[in-house]
């Protein structure tokens, strides 16, 4: 039987919650961080500085059957099924210093698309000079795109770190329009979808917000470092479960074998107990 999911609440954790990381291998890690945190702290004076990415496959989804509403003493019911009515490419540039976004859905998710996006981006700011931080997506560097950023040198673009697209704060805005707009709805056909976030952009702009940044470079390499350290000198010793049986928030109920694990940072060494996340044994 599978742990309990409520083993572990008073913790936080609980049965299939992780968090994915992942470190940069990227040669010019210090160089990029520095230069993009700088521009989110210390904005050149008569720019913009724009978070710039693709949020693609967003997929119109629509249920088999009428969804049931909210109500007194009732969740809000909805089939597990659903029916697919193709996808869209949301194209969005987040404002750093004032949180708008200018947005545009592409059909596909190219080169073409993304250059007419930037030409969009530069009819909607006309005469200023851009500064733009986005990743590295083979589009964003193809022949095309750096001819015409070279024909438009008031535009200029930063590129984050391999693995490092947390730097780009128009990430945290994707992450708003998913839970609050397309996660859960229901869509007849892409372009329902695309009207959709149409209209988020649009009330999303009325009430605009920035997001601010606090951290120094030195702080977040700082803390890189540290991780890096903890990964690269920690050995784990994992082995499967002896007894699986019980709720699994009950050690007596639940055997496991002691695990042994070396870490460098004072007071965890030794041995420790494993347990169970999502039927996979953890530390």
């Amino acid at each position: 039987m599978p742990p309990s999911p409520r083993c572990g609440r008073s913790t936080g954790s609980g049965r299939g919650r992780r968090r994915r990381s992942s470190f940069s291998t990227d040669p010019e890690l210090v160089a990029k961080v520095t230069d993009i945190i700088g521009l989110y702290l210390s904005p050149p004076e008569n720019a913009i500085v724009l978070g710039v990415d693709e949020k693609s496959q967003l997929q119109a989804l629509d249920r088999t059957q009428k969804t049931l509403p909210m109500q007194p003493g009732h969740l809000k019911q909805r089939t597990s099924d659903d029916v697919r009515h193709g996808t869209t490419t949301l194209f969005a540039a987040l404002e750093i210093a004032t949180g708008q976004v200018t947005g545009l859905c592409q059909n596909r998710h190219r080169h073409q698309e993304f250059l007419a996006f930037l030409k969009h981006l530069a009819r909607a700011y006309p005469d200023r000079q851009l500064h733009l931080v986005m990743d590295n997506y083979p589009a964003h560097k193809r022949v095309e795109v750096r001819e015409w950023l070279a024909a438009n040198p008031r535009i200029h673009i930063h590129l984050t770190p391999t693995s490092g697209s947390w730097l780009n704060l128009v990430e945290v805005w994707f992450g708003i329009i998913e839970r609050q707009a397309i996660r859960r709805g229901t869509f007849g056909s892409a372009r329902d979808l695309m009207i959709k976030i149409r209209a988020f952009i649009t009330g999303w702009n009325a009430r605009k917000h920035p997001f601010i940044w606090t951290k120094t470079a030195n702080d977040v390499l700082d803390s890189i470092n540290r991780k890096r350290k903890h990964v690269s000198t920690t050995r784990h010793y994992w082995s499967r479960p002896l007894v699986r049986r019980g709720s699994g928030c009950d050690p007596l109920k639940e055997s496991v074998e002691v695990v042994a694990v070396e870490s460098p940072v004072e007071g965890l060494g030794g041995l420790v107990v494993a347990g169970f996340e999502g039927g996979e044994l953890v530390g």
